[in-house]
């Protein structure tokens, strides 16, 4: 199965950033690529997180305007987990869905990379989690950690609950913040990959401007590509 499922140690900790920067880098390289977010919450229209992906990638919105029932199935206007957000509109989700669109998506592009929502154990009802869908789809996971002071503790919490699921973690990219005490962002790739024994798979310097992150990028995505050892294919 030719995809990535980008999951996170917590919400607003970069994996839009993330998504949008593997996706231009498979573009350059000339691939066929589509991003895709499962559940978007927050929002009344196109999925904000899309829109930023289509950015980084330099495309708009009518170049995949026809896969957009695909690329985002459920859109909810509350921000808030998945679950809740549904409840409010008196609607539901339906991994089903969610497990179709990703595979009209994989027959028409060679990757699909996934944002997850929120952090990795967000539920979308009362039962299921959103995790689960892409243990079901046998999604390898990227795991985003905003690289802060907080940040051992959520990722390790996050490799054992993937852990747990028996899930193939392809590696760990650490998403440096504004102002942070460099003594605690240069230890926690170091002290995070002793514990867990995970590939550290780069860390992404906070810039602003895009040109500069897709440079700083770079690296990452072939520290990935090695990780995928023939692409994005299973195992």
């Amino acid at each position: 199965m030719k995809a990535a499922f980008i999951t996170g140690t917590d919400t607003g900790v970069g994996k839009t950033i993330v998504c949008g920067l593997l996706a231009r880098y498979l573009l350059d390289l000339g691939r066929n690529v589509i991003t895709q977010k499962w559940i978007q919450t927050g929002s009344a229209g196109l999925s904000p997180d899309i829109e930023e992906h289509l950015s980084l990638m330099g495309k708009k919105k009518e170049d995949i305007e026809k896969y957009l029932p695909d690329i985002a199935p459920y859109v909810f206007r509350y921000p808030a987990s998945a679950h809740l957000a549904a409840a409010l509109e008196g609607k539901s989700v339906d991994a089903v869905k969610i497990k179709n669109s990703f595979t009209t998506l994989s027959k028409e592009f060679d990757t699909v990379i996934v944002e997850g929502i929120g952090g990795a154990l967000v539920p979308f009802n009362n039962k299921e989690l959103v995790i689960d869908i892409a243990k079901e789809l046998d999604i390898p996971v990227i795991i985003v950690a905003k690289n802060k002071l907080g940040t051992v503790n959520h990722t390790l919490l996050t490799v054992e609950a993937l852990k747990a699921r028996n899930m193939k973690i392809k590696g760990i990219i650490f998403n440096d913040c504004e102002n942070e005490d460099k003594t605690i962002t240069d230890d926690n790739p170091v002290i995070i990959k002793a514990l867990t024994g995970e590939r550290i798979l780069g860390q992404l310097p906070w810039l602003k401007e895009k040109t500069s992150l897709q440079k700083a990028f770079k690296p990452i995505g072939d520290n990935i590509l090695s990780v995928f050892s023939k692409g994005f294919t299973n195992g």
